[in-house]
């Protein structure tokens, strides 16, 4: 049997503990039941979270779907060896559009109405820009409200479908590869790097909580980045630190970033 209160202290230290209490009670209800429960949407911290929560009980499994077929955001299901079907993971899926001669929407203004409909972002998914609009993926239990209260975008009326989910279409995502040197590994130093603006301004940003590493609120500015790690920057997209090359004569890192626009 897993040992509830030595999983929570693990994560208490990084400030996980109130989402690893959450996994756990679907865990544990999941075996008790012999079938399968499903988690809110996850960004990909809150899956490694679920992660390691799954390896913590003999007999549960884990499976996730997004909807989208490279989803960023996922629910979880942890699913009892004893159960043989598929979970229904609850995923409804939409087309949102606008008349594009008029408004020019993105991401953050979707999101935007969404939350401001009184919705936890904890039950929406990923949002797709596509030639039509924009896609997402929500969960179903909600639809009837979102239907009834999403109708306006900013100053833009809104027609909303639902679709199939082989309708959905793949994110497409630009990357562009920057080369920068800089003085430590410090997050306000690589991502004032990756988002082409001054350290001191970054490190306002990371202040105001408007920077996450690794999907999670950043602590402070000077947090060590390392190889792989990812940085968000609120309405600017993510940054991956992709690979340190060294040291430069003028003893600098040498450093390669991938920009996802």
């Amino acid at each position: 049997m897993a040992d509830r209160d030595k999983i929570l202290r693990y994560f208490k230290a990084s400030g996980d503990e109130e989402l690893a209490a959450r996994l756990v009670d679907l865990a544990e209800a999941a075996r008790k039941t012999a079938r399968y429960k499903v988690s809110e949407f996850l960004d990909p911290h809150g899956r490694n979270v679920a992660e390691i929560v799954a390896a913590n009980f003999e007999g549960i499994r884990l499976e996730s779907d997004g909807g989208f077929a490279n989803a960023e955001r996922s629910r979880i299901a942890f699913v009892s060896e004893d159960f043989y079907s598929t979970p229904d993971f609850g995923l409804v899926c939409y087309l949102v559009s606008w008349d594009k001669r008029y408004y020019t929407l993105g991401h953050r203004d979707i999101l935007g109405a969404f939350m401001g409909m009184g919705c936890e972002r904890e039950i929406m998914g990923d949002i797709v820009l596509v030639p039509e609009g924009a896609q997402f993926v929500a969960d179903k239990t909600f639809a009837n409200y979102i239907e009834s209260n999403l109708c306006q975008i900013g100053a833009a009326h809104v027609s909303l479908q639902q679709i199939g989910r082989e309708e959905l279409k793949e994110k497409e995502e630009k990357v562009k590869i920057i080369s920068a040197t800089v003085a430590a590994l410090r997050l306000d130093a690589v991502a004032a790097a990756g988002y082409g603006i001054s350290r001191s301004r970054m490190a306002e940003e990371i202040k105001s909580q408007n920077v996450k590493l690794n999907w999670k609120e950043a602590k402070s500015a000077s947090q060590t980045v390392a190889e792989g790690d990812v940085m968000s920057f609120r309405g600017r997209g993510r940054v991956e630190l992709s690979e340190i090359r060294g040291t430069t004569k003028k003893g600098r890192c040498a450093i390669t970033l991938k920009r996802y626009i």
